[in-house]
């Protein structure tokens, strides 16, 4: 299939709102620069540029993660497992396939799966037609299963998985319970000596948490400040040979 793969604008709806205002901020900068309230006079120039500002700049820099930065966080994430491409690997989140084709790219005999709900709020053209599309133009069809599930309730069975993956996928489950219960089929369906690299912006203290009560060994990562924003960290969780036995 001709074209280039789109991997999508993560949270379009939070960008769009920022420049909105930002843009608000400056009309009102220009239309009244001064306000007087009881024969006082305000400036409010310096104050609305200023938010506006504040408003613009995170929005430029997650346009600018979208297009540039998750390209090398997603090699950031994947550079944690030492592929030997017979893997069977778990997506979870997989959106437009950014690491489910990523990690499709470095198997040979293995199968990455990518699971989602696929909300709209959290990546444009968020959709499994969009990620479908991409994997044929990326040609990993051979090598990808994709499915609608949700990451608290996987269908798959224990120890399915020798690497599972996530990126800026479980803060988008709004209950402590519920990323906790995810947590915990994340740690299921790995296999023994399988490896868990997972990604965010919120919660990762309290993933790490959850990983450890399941026996499993939790190393955290520093937060990328240069190539991602909001600024991402990185956790690796692994699980023991001898879970099985347990």
């Amino acid at each position: 299939m001709a074209g280039k793969a789109n991997y999508g604008v993560d949270a379009p709806k939070v960008i769009r709102n920022l420049l909105l205002a930002g843009i608000a901020c400056i009309i009102l900068a220009v239309a009244f620069p001064r306000l007087t309230i009881s024969h006082v006079t305000l400036l409010l120039n310096p104050s609305l540029f200023y938010g506006a500002f504040w408003f613009i700049a995170p929005a430029v820099l997650m346009l600018i993660y979208a297009k540039a930065g998750k390209f090398r966080h997603r090699d950031r994430i994947l550079g944690k497992v030492a592929w030997t491409g017979a893997e069977e690997v778990l997506d979870v989140g997989a959106g437009r396939g950014l690491l489910l084709i990523g990690a499709a790219k470095r198997l040979s005999s293995g199968r990455a799966v990518g699971i989602d709900i696929w909300n709209a709020e959290d990546l444009s053209g968020n959709g499994p037609e969009a990620l479908l599309k991409n994997i044929e133009i990326e040609g990993v069809k051979g090598k990808t299963v994709v499915k609608s599930e949700n990451a608290r309730k996987m269908s798959f069975a224990d120890h399915s998985f020798d690497v599972v993956l996530s990126n800026l996928c479980l803060h988008n489950i709004y209950e402590v319970p519920g990323r906790a219960e995810a947590c915990r089929e994340i740690a299921r369906v790995l296999r023994p000596n399988g490896i868990a690299v997972i990604s965010d912006f919120r919660h990762m203290r309290e993933y790490a948490q959850e990983f450890a009560k399941a026996g499993l060994a939790v190393e955290m990562f520093p937060l990328d400040w240069t190539g991602t924003f909001p600024p991402l960290r990185v956790l690796v969780a692994r699980k023991a040979l001898e879970r099985i036995y347990s």
